[in-house]
């Protein structure tokens, strides 16, 4: 594998993986305004989001099951999680290079985001 072909996998996942996620929000927000678009809407009481928009495993739950805002939440995710997927594969090409001080880097870089993404999904 050469570096050529790591930057060409790397912007290829970049683009689907912004690409995917911008059409399931997308998708997401049609169906919301189809389905709610003639609400009024309340701003003088604050409501928070129930748990079904903000704990991962409930949103893909219930992004599957079609509620709208939930499909709306998964295409965030997606767009979160593209360029952590993209850290991953840059470690795994680092490795097959065996360039032993970008696998150091990049596995701390992946680390240091991980962390940070669960840290918060266990705040919330």
């Amino acid at each position: 594998m050469t570096d050529r072909s790591i930057e060409r996998t790397l912007s290829t996942l970049l683009r689907a993986g912004v690409l995917i996620s911008g059409l399931i929000v997308l998708a997401g927000g049609i169906y919301y305004l189809a389905a709610h678009g003639g609400e009024f809407a309340d701003y003088r009481q604050f409501a928070g989001q129930p748990a079904a928009h903000r704990i991962i495993g409930q949103i893909a739950a219930s992004a599957f099951a079609l509620r709208a805002q939930s499909v709306i939440q998964f295409g965030i995710l997606a767009l979160i999680a593209t360029p952590i997927l993209r850290v991953a594969v840059s470690l795994v090409g680092f490795a097959m290079e065996r360039d032993a001080k970008y696998v150091g880097i990049t596995a701390l870089v992946l680390a240091l985001l991980l962390f940070s993404l669960i840290e918060g999904a266990i705040r919330d």
